[in-house]
């Protein structure tokens, strides 16, 4: 099994900035991405970023130049710096991983969610 443990979100003023940190452990053969997805009360979860193992990224529209996906040493980790932050980024942010636990099986796993409000 794999594990994803999100660390970080809170409360921020608008225009505060805001990091989150997601950790995957488990039965860990190769990552394909990690990154970062976000619900908000009535809607449904969309993308914030993903980093796949090249390190390429990909970022949703409602946050491009603001947030920031990176990968620690390790690959396992992987950190959400958001800066600019509005009322409107307030959601549950759920860390997503799809991996390989062996040399031909893959899942995709979700962290448990950690709340993020932006309000004055």
């Amino acid at each position: 099994q794999v594990q994803l443990v999100e660390s970080g979100g809170g409360l921020v003023q608008p225009g505060g900035s805001l990091s989150l940190s997601c950790a995957a452990s488990g039965s860990i053969f190769s990552i394909v991405s990690m990154g970062w997805y976000r619900q908000a009360p009535g809607k449904e979860r969309e993308l914030v970023a993903t980093i796949n193992s090249g390190g390429s990224t990909n970022y949703g529209d409602s946050v491009k130049g603001r947030f920031t996906i990176s990968r620690g040493d390790t690959k396992n980790t992987v950190y959400l710096q958001m800066n600019s932050l509005k009322p409107e980024d307030t959601a549950v942010y759920y860390c997503n991983g799809r991996v390989y636990y062996s040399t031909t099986r893959w899942g995709e796993y979700w962290g448990q969610g950690t709340q993020v409000t932006v309000s004055s």
